[in-house]
C-alpha cells in the first residue's frame, strides 16, 4: 500500500519551493490560485499534474492511482486485482490483490489460444475433403458414394479469418466431380467425421446464458442452418412450448431454430452442423448443375469396413495463426471452444470439451503455470466458474516471450485505440502501446497483456474487476486511469 503522508509532504515541499522561487523574481507571477491549490491537495484524490510529474516517480503514480480507486464509488465494493510486472527483472512493479482468484471472462482465451499454438503450430490447417468410392462407367455414372470428410474445421463456411464461403467450397467440389467425368451419382453423399460427434455437448457449469441479452439456450436441429448467413434474433422473455423459437448460442453467436422448447433441465447445446450444411448445399448444387444424385445425404461417423476411395477435391482452412488472430481480436467464443476440442482430440483422440480441458491444464502445469487459484472450465471464458489470479496471468504471459511463436501470439492481441476489442479504449494515453485481451461479462471486466512504455520497455499486466458498480464504460475509464502512469515506467 502507498504511504500517502510521504507523497503529501513531498508535494507540499515542491509547491512551496515553486512559490518562493517565483516570488523572488517578480510579484507579478504570484497567483491567488496557489492558495486554492494548496487546500485541494487532499489525497486519495490525485495531486496536480505538475506536482505529480516533478515529485513522484511513475511507480509511485501507479500506486497512488490504485489506492485512489479503492475509494472510487465504482470499485470500492468490487473484488478486483491488479499487477504490473517487469519481465526482465522478474519483479512486480505495482500490485493489488495479485493473488486473489477472480473471474477472468474472455481473458481465459489467452490460455486456450496459446495451448493450441504450442501443440499444433502456427501453420496447422484443418482439411475438408471430397472423395468417392465405387466405379465410373462409360456414361459418366458413378456407381458408388461421394464422401465429405471433415476434420472439425471451426471456420468452415463462416468467412472468419479469411475462410472460404460455402459457395466457393462447393464450387471447387462440383469442379472436382466434373473433372472426373461424373455426370450422375448412383449413391449417397456421406458425411464422415469422427470429430465433434453429433455436435452436442453438455455445457460447462455456470455459463452465462443471458449476458447482455445476447446468449440464449439453443435447441432443435441445425442441420440445414448456414451459420455464416443467418441473422441473430434475440427474443426476450420466458420460454413457451406453444411457440416457435429462435435462440442464440453463446458458443457461436448464431441463430438456432426449433418448433418447440425441448429443455429438460440439462443444459445442452446443438452447434450448427457445418459438414451437414455443406453436404446438403453441395447435393442441391449438383442437381441444379445437371448432375443427379439418386441417394441422400447421410452421416456415417464410424465405418467397420471402409470402402476404397479416391480424392476429388480438398479444402484447407486458414492457418491456425489466422484463426487465433481472429479469435483474440474479436473474442470469438465458438472458435475458442473449437480450439479447446481440437487440442483434446489431437492429444487424447477425444473430441469432447472435457478432454480439451485436461490437455490445456496439463500443458499449463508442464509450462510452469502457477496453478494456485486456477479453475479452467471452458475455452472461451463464458463460465463464471472460471478463476485465475492476476499474478499467474502475468507470469504466464512473461514466459511466452521466449517462445518462437511469441510474435504471432502478441500480434493476435487487440491494440489499444487501434484494433479489435480495444479499439475504443486507450484512444489518447496508451494508443498503440497496449496489447491485451479483453474480457466482459455482466459486472465483470478484465484486461491482460503487454504494455510498451514510453521508454521502449515491455511490461506485462493484468487487471481484473468483478462485481463493480455502475456501467462497464465507467470501469473502462478507471482501467485507463490506473494504467496511464505505467506508460512512463
Amino acid at each position: 500500500m502507498v504511504n500517502f503522508r510521504k507523497y503529501i509532504s513531498s508535494a507540499a515541499v515542491l509547491a512551496s519551493g515553486l512559490f518562493l522561487a517565483q516570488s523572488t523574481v517578480s510579484t507579478v507571477l504570484y497567483s491567488q490560485n496557489y492558495d486554492n491549490q494548496k487546500s485541494s491537495l487532499n489525497l486519495p484524490s490525485p495531486v496536480s499534474t505538475m506536482v505529480e510529474k516533478t515529485v513522484l516517480s511513475a511507480k509511485e503514480l501507479v500506486d497512488i492511482n490504485v489506492n485512489t480507486m479503492m475509494a472510487d464509488p465504482v470499485l470500492k465494493n468490487a473484488t478486483w486485482g491488479f499487477v504490473v510486472y517487469d519481465p526482465k527483472t522478474k519483479k512486480v512493479i505495482s500490485s493489488y490483490n495479485e493473488n486473489t482468484p477472480l473471474v477472468p471472462a474472455s481473458t481465459t482465451k489467452l490460455l486456450t489460444t496459446e495451448t493450441a499454438l504450442n501443440m499444433l503450430g502456427e501453420n496447422y490447417r484443418w482439411m475438408t475433403q471430397l472423395e468417392y468410392s465405387g466405379t465410373i462407367d462409360e456414361n459418366g455414372v458413378l456407381n458408388g458414394n461421394l464422401y465429405v470428410i471433415g476434420s472439425g474445421d471451426p471456420s468452415l463456411g463462416t468467412n472468419k479469418a479469411g475462410a472460404a464461403s460455402y459457395r466457393d467450397i462447393i464450387s471447387d467440389f462440383v469442379g472436382g466431380v466434373s473433372r472426373e467425368g461424373i455426370k450422375k451419382v448412383n449413391g449417397d453423399i456421406i458425411i464422415q467425421t469422427a470429430l465433434f460427434k453429433g455436435n452436442i455437448s453438455v455445457l460447462p457449469e455456470n455459463v452465462v446464458w443471458l449476458e447482455n441479452n445476447n446468449y440464449y439456450l439453443p435447441v432443435g436441429s441445425t442441420r440445414d442452418i448456414n451459420p455464416a448467413n443467418e441473422k441473430l434474433i434475440v427474443k426476450k422473455g420466458g420460454f413457451s412450448t406453444e411457440k416457435k423459437f429462435f435462440y442464440v448460442s453463446p458458443y457461436n453467436h448464431q441463430m438456432v431454430y426449433a418448433d418447440k422448447y425441448e429443455g429438460n433441465g440439462a443444459l445442452t447445446t446443438k452447434l450448427p452442423d457445418a459438414p451437414a450444411y455443406l453436404a446438403n448445399s453441395f447435393r442441391t448444387t449438383l442437381v441444379k448443375s445437371g448432375i443427379s444424385v439418386t441417394g441422400k445425404v447421410t452421416p456415417k461417423m464410424t465405418d467397420a469396413a471402409p470402402e476404397g476411395r479416391k480424392m476429388l477435391s480438398a479444402y484447407k482452412s486458414p492457418t491456425l495463426n489466422d484463426i487465433i488472430y481472429y479469435t483474440n481480436q474479436h473474442s470469438d467464443n465458438s472458435l475458442a471452444e473449437a480450439l479447446l476440442r481440437t487440442v483434446g482430440y489431437q492429444r487424447m483422440g477425444d473430441q469432447t470439451s472435457e478432454s480439451g480441458k485436461i490437455v490445456v491444464t496439463n500443458h499449463l502445469k508442464d509450462a510452469g503455470f502457477d496453478m494456485i487459484g486456477l479453475n479452467y472450465i471452458d475455452g472461451s471464458g463464458l463460465s463464471r466458474s472460471n478463476n485465475v489470479t492476476p499474478i499467474s496471468q502475468v507470469k504466464f504471459l512473461t514466459s511466452l516471450m521466449d517462445q518462437k511463436y511469441y510474435r504471432s501470439y502478441l500480434t493476435s492481441l487487440p491494440i489499444g485505440g487501434q484494433s479489435g476489442t480495444l479499439k475504443r479504449m486507450f484512444n489518447v494515453g496508451g494508443n498503440g502501446q497496449v496489447f491485451a485481451k479483453t474480457g466482459t461479462l455482466n459486472k465483470v471486466k478484465t484486461l491482460a497483456g503487454y504494455l510498451k512504455t514510453n521508454s521502449g520497455k515491455t511490461l506485462v499486466f493484468s487487471l481484473m474487476v468483478n462485481n463493480y458498480s455502475g456501467s462497464v464504460d465507467m470501469v473502462k475509464k478507471r482501467m485507463e486511469k490506473i494504467l496511464e502512469p505505467a506508460l512512463d515506467l
